[in-house]
């Protein structure tokens, strides 16, 4: 039976950080989880791109308990110091989803000098995880979602170019952010069981959706002709951004779903209600996974610390 946001259990009490809650699908997952229940902080670089996403939310949920605060995943300043307001000014965190992304845009680099893809994608999403963990612990199920895609089948770790100096290409190095998040996904999973943590790490990807991603990553490469066909491809095939934004409040609120998990659309990974999903054997393999984690600790200046 397909899931549905009537199937989103009572998430009074409970509060939740969605990293790009300010569109698409991240505002659509803080909609769902405001409606629920749950106090939604939504964590965005564009402050007033947020708080009209919190006036759009007001309108269909008035009782919403909604509030902003200012992260650029790309910088690991404005990472540190959102995890050190969260930890000095409030308690247990029940839900992180690391939503937010850039996608195929020209090369560039973080105010770290990283590629921004992967900085943004994954490295800032590493840092935020990490940093925020002691407030993740506080809570009795705490649960951290992040959003992956299926592009990350075509997608590698660039080891030995991973800010892409020597070979860069937009839609590689997006693939291999992606393969990243769930890399991430699997590494935290594991070291989460072996210290038997109650925190809850999974993945969730949202199919083919209609959102403003793909034309913000045309424009950035000035692909005319591409922001035209994704316009036809959106009209004619996408499913909404609702639907898309499922799987990860699914992952973030269902008791039935598990940490370690993948969760998508289950027609072809495209379509469809959300389902747990298979992932590339890139994404399977623990040793690159370990060695991400190596790297992502070395440039974040993090590691896990779990008590």
């Amino acid at each position: 039976m397909a899931w549905t946001e009537a199937d989103i259990p009572d998430q009074s009490g409970r509060v939740a950080i969605v990293t790009g809650g300010n569109g698409g699908l991240g505002l659509e997952s803080s909609r769902m989880l405001a409606a629920a229940g749950a106090e939604v902080v939504i964590a965005a670089r564009n402050e007033t791109k947020a708080a009209e996403a919190v006036a759009a939310i007001r309108e269909s949920v008035p009782e919403a308990r909604l509030s902003v605060q200012p992260l650029d995943l790309s910088s690991l300043v404005s990472v540190r110091a959102f995890v050190q307001r969260w930890l000095a000014e409030r308690g247990a965190l029940d839900i992180l989803v690391n939503n937010a992304g850039v996608m195929a845009i020209p090369r560039s680099l973080s105010a770290d000098g990283f590629e921004m893809q992967l900085a943004t994608n994954h490295l800032g999403h590493f840092a935020l995880t990490l940093g925020l963990m002691p407030a993740l612990q506080r809570a009795a199920t705490a649960r951290v979602v992040t959003v992956s895609s299926t592009v990350h089948f075509g997608g590698r770790i660039h080891f030995d170019d991973l800010d892409g100096e020597r070979g860069y290409s937009p839609w590689p190095w997006y693939f291999q952010s992606k393969l990243a998040n769930l890399l991430f996904v699997a590494e935290l999973d594991r070291r989460l069981r072996s210290a038997r943590s109650s925190v809850a790490a999974l993945a969730a990807h949202p199919g083919y959706s209609a959102t403003d991603l793909q034309f913000v990553a045309g424009r950035a490469r000035g692909a005319a002709a591409e922001q035209t066909l994704m316009s036809f491809a959106n009209a004619a095939f996408a499913q909404s951004a609702a639907a898309g934004a499922l799987p990860s409040v699914q992952a973030a609120t269902d008791p039935a779903a598990l940490s370690g998990e993948y969760w998508g659309s289950r027609w072809l990974g495209w379509f469809g209600a959300p389902a747990r999903v298979g992932r590339s054997g890139a994404a399977r393999d623990e040793q690159v996974a370990a060695r991400l984690w190596e790297v992502s600790e070395a440039r974040t200046g993090l590691s896990l610390a779990l008590s």
